[in-house]
Protein backbone atom coordinates (compact mmCIF):
# COMPACT_ATOMS: atom_id res chain seq x y z
CA UNK A 1 0.00 0.00 0.00
CA UNK A 2 2.89 2.17 0.40
CA UNK A 3 3.89 1.85 -2.96
CA UNK A 4 0.93 2.90 -4.16
CA UNK A 5 0.78 5.79 -2.07
CA UNK A 6 4.31 7.20 -3.50
CA UNK A 7 2.91 6.51 -6.53
CA UNK A 8 0.13 8.19 -6.30
CA UNK A 9 1.89 11.83 -4.89
CA UNK A 10 4.66 11.28 -7.24
CA UNK A 11 1.79 11.32 -9.98
CA UNK A 12 -0.14 14.35 -8.51
CA UNK A 13 3.06 16.18 -7.79
CA UNK A 14 4.24 16.18 -11.99
CA UNK A 15 0.40 16.85 -13.11
CA UNK A 16 0.66 19.85 -10.15
CA UNK A 17 4.30 21.22 -11.82
CA UNK A 18 2.80 20.95 -15.27
CA UNK A 19 -0.69 23.15 -14.06
CA UNK A 20 1.86 25.17 -12.24
CA UNK A 21 4.47 25.81 -14.97
CA UNK A 22 1.53 26.39 -17.71
CA UNK A 23 0.28 28.92 -15.59
CA UNK A 24 3.60 30.83 -14.90
CA UNK A 25 4.37 30.62 -18.66
CA UNK A 26 0.59 32.50 -19.62
CA UNK A 27 1.83 34.91 -16.91
CA UNK A 28 4.85 35.92 -18.36
CA UNK A 29 3.93 35.77 -21.92
CA UNK A 30 2.88 38.81 -23.67
CA UNK A 31 2.44 38.01 -27.12
CA UNK A 32 -1.22 37.57 -26.68
CA UNK A 33 -1.19 41.04 -25.27
CA UNK A 34 0.73 42.25 -28.22
CA UNK A 35 -1.56 41.29 -30.97
CA UNK A 36 -4.50 42.52 -28.72
CA UNK A 37 -2.83 45.36 -28.72
CA UNK A 38 -2.86 45.61 -32.86
CA UNK A 39 -6.24 44.08 -33.20
CA UNK A 40 -7.48 47.34 -31.31
CA UNK A 41 -5.41 49.40 -32.93
CA UNK A 42 -7.11 48.05 -36.41
CA UNK A 43 -10.39 48.17 -35.27
CA UNK A 44 -10.00 52.10 -33.87
CA UNK A 45 -8.47 52.41 -37.47
CA UNK A 46 -11.81 50.71 -38.88
CA UNK A 47 -14.00 52.88 -36.83
CA UNK A 48 -15.14 50.21 -35.06
CA UNK A 49 -13.53 51.63 -31.89
CA UNK A 50 -13.28 55.85 -30.93
CA UNK A 51 -10.33 57.17 -29.67
CA UNK A 52 -11.20 57.32 -25.67
CA UNK A 53 -12.30 53.43 -25.79
CA UNK A 54 -8.78 52.82 -27.42
CA UNK A 55 -7.00 55.12 -25.64
CA UNK A 56 -8.79 53.00 -22.00
CA UNK A 57 -7.54 49.97 -23.46
CA UNK A 58 -4.04 51.12 -24.42
CA UNK A 59 -3.70 51.94 -21.00
CA UNK A 60 -4.63 48.62 -19.84
CA UNK A 61 -2.61 46.19 -22.04
CA UNK A 62 0.67 48.39 -21.17
CA UNK A 63 -0.15 48.60 -17.46
CA UNK A 64 -0.37 44.38 -17.71
CA UNK A 65 2.93 44.56 -20.46
CA UNK A 66 4.45 46.38 -17.31
CA UNK A 67 3.67 44.48 -14.65
CA UNK A 68 5.10 40.76 -16.67
CA UNK A 69 8.02 42.69 -17.81
CA UNK A 70 8.84 43.52 -13.93
CA UNK A 71 7.95 39.95 -12.92
CA UNK A 72 10.90 38.87 -15.40
CA UNK A 73 13.20 40.81 -13.62
CA UNK A 74 13.05 43.89 -16.75
CA UNK A 75 13.87 47.40 -16.58
CA UNK A 76 17.39 48.31 -17.85
CA UNK A 77 19.99 46.04 -17.05
CA UNK A 78 23.14 46.42 -17.07
CA UNK A 79 25.97 44.45 -18.93
CA UNK A 80 29.73 44.07 -18.02
CA UNK A 81 32.60 44.14 -20.79
CA UNK A 82 33.00 40.13 -20.04
CA UNK A 83 29.22 39.51 -20.57
CA UNK A 84 29.61 40.50 -24.74
CA UNK A 85 30.96 41.06 -27.43
CA UNK A 86 30.44 42.68 -30.77
CA UNK A 87 30.20 40.33 -33.60
CA UNK A 88 29.80 42.80 -36.71
CA UNK A 89 28.38 46.18 -37.83
CA UNK A 90 26.34 47.71 -39.97
CA UNK A 91 27.26 51.48 -42.24
CA UNK A 92 25.93 52.81 -44.89
CA UNK A 93 27.06 55.93 -46.66
CA UNK A 94 25.17 58.11 -49.36
CA UNK A 95 27.84 59.95 -51.88
CA UNK A 96 25.09 61.54 -53.99
CA UNK A 97 24.97 64.86 -51.25
CA UNK A 98 27.97 66.81 -51.61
Amino acid sequence: MLIVDRILLGGIKFVLGKIAAAVDAELNDDSRLREELLAAQMRLELGEMTGEEFARFEADILSRLREIRERQGGGAQTLRSDEYKVVGAEATADFEHE
